[in-house]
């Protein structure tokens, strides 16, 4: 069954759709090659169930250790698989395979782990946040201790870097020379084009128009780096169409063409793909904590929009069942508002852009559009991984609106001196609910994911300083 990339119908499924296996050897991965039944044309979005939103407090861990994320089918539990039309099922199944091969391939290890040192500048700082941990020193001199992962201060400014390289290479080894991505708060798009630059490919970017008028600065890098930008009119002209354009347009230059898609959404293989290159944060993170107090972290925040972020800082720790997993969504002007991006909070399971997850909206089945003051978390789903984690109660999820972002956005600059990005603005917003209710001494690693330069023009719209 094709599913939605951006078409307005909708249905209801009365069974689950069928998926079959083929056999092939076990990967270093564990995964095996599979592909859809075959896919009728028509464009639909999905509204699988409508289960309620049951409270993070209700929810009952399991032991994660036996968890397969994904399973052979591609799926954390029952979230994600592959909903697209039959013309990409070749082109999943390609990038599934090189992933494993890829995986044991040691020359393309020692080239990624060679770029990621020399041009990204990893491994980035766990950096002891002093005047952040003596703001929320209690009265009696304890309180927790604030740790920032400093992914704002690799090359192009956040962690999108991490992926766009290891994609880049990917992309090259299977002799795409063509490359498309989307983007909401450019940096994906800056990080796109820069790996585009370093290695001679073409690179097309999809941007919402709303999107490109509040991020003009990263529109300028991205083209200044050689990058077509095209901007999307339709819909709300955010991140949501971005992202369905970019999926038409892989569709119509499947051969040439590889989509370096910049969360961990998204048909199989990419939720588990970006996840992987991404997941050097919690392994260095792990290895410094370790240095730092000869111990793990207690707790590890981070914003969650698409979710790759937080799943690069989660994905080492998930089994580690005393370390807890905190993402932070866009409540915008408040979850009453009805002005928001909290999909986990706030949605229900359904498909978009190839994976089921939940999403935001209404009760035909049609996506709400999001809001939210970061261009990064304007987004009516969530990467299925995260509904996953979400469900078996493993992470946490809350929310914060503009307005807390904003305020954090301006502490982190005067007790720090580091501008954050406004995603990473809400991660840090939680701190002020969070830190109250933690013991002392309370080891807290925020993943500090952007820097803010980007933001500024949006901020001087709302901050008096």
């Amino acid at each position: 069954m094709a599913v939605a990339t951006g078409s307005s119908s909708c249905c209801k499924l009365a069974k689950p759709c069928a998926f079959t296996t083929s056999n092939s050897s076990q990967s270093p991965f564990k995964l095996k090659k599979f592909t859809a039944s075959p896919a009728k044309s028509t464009s639909i979005r999905c509204t699988i169930a409508r289960d309620p939103v049951v409270p993070m407090e209700a929810k009952k861990e399991s032991d994660p250790a036996p968890w397969q994320r994904p399973d052979v089918f591609g799926r954390f539990g029952r979230f994600g698989g592959k909903f697209v039309p039959e013309t990409l099922m070749y082109a999943l199944s390609e990038l599934e395979s090189a992933l494993h091969k890829l995986a044991d391939d040691r020359d393309f290890q020692e080239e990624l782990s060679g770029i990621l040192r020399d041009y990204v500048g990893r491994e980035t700082p766990l950096y002891f946040a002093e005047r952040l941990t003596e703001h929320y020193r209690r009265p009696n001199g304890g309180g927790p201790h604030i740790y920032l992962k400093r992914e704002d201060l690799n090359h192009t400014g956040a962690h999108k870097i991490n992926n766009a390289v290891g994609q880049a290479l990917l992309a090259k080894r299977l002799g795409k020379t063509r490359i498309i991505a989307e983007t909401g708060a450019g940096q994906h798009g800056v990080a796109t084009a820069t790996v585009c630059a370093r290695f001679g490919l073409q690179c097309i970017v999809y941007m919402g128009a709303q999107d490109m008028e509040r991020q003009a600065l990263n529109v300028f890098r991205m083209r200044l780096l050689g990058a077509e930008v095209r901007a999307v009119h339709s819909g709300t002209a955010t991140l949501k169409d971005a992202t369905s354009e970019a999926i038409r347009d892989w569709v119509t230059n499947v051969e040439t063409t590889h989509y370096i898609l910049g969360s961990v959404a998204g048909p199989h293989p990419y939720p588990m793909m970006v996840r992987d290159f991404h997941a050097v944060i919690g392994k260095e993170t792990r290895r410094q904590a370790l240095e730092k107090w000869g111990g793990k972290p207690d707790v590890l925040i981070a914003c969650v929009g698409g979710g790759s972020n937080a799943m690069g800082l989660f994905h080492e720790f998930v089994n580690d069942k005393d370390v807890r997993l905190i993402g932070v969504e866009a409540a915008g002007f408040g979850l009453d508002s009805g002005k928001h991006a909290a999909t986990l909070s706030k949605g229900e399971v359904g498909v978009l852009h190839g994976a089921l997850s939940y999403l935001l909206q209404d009760e035909d089945g049609q996506i709400i559009e999001p809001h939210s003051i970061s261009a990064g978390l304007d987004y009516p789903g969530v990467g299925p991984e995260h509904s996953f984690l979400k469900d078996e109660g493993r992470a946490e999820y809350y929310n914060v609106t503009d307005d807390e972002a904003l305020e954090a956005f301006k502490r982190s600059s005067r007790l720090e001196g580091i501008i954050p990005a406004l995603e990473t603005a809400h991660a840090l917003a939680y701190l002020e609910k969070l830190c109250p209710t933690l013991a002392d001494g309370t080891k807290v690693v925020v993943n500090f994911s952007g820097r803010g330069d980007k933001d500024v023009q949006t901020a001087i719209k709302y901050l008096q300083v």
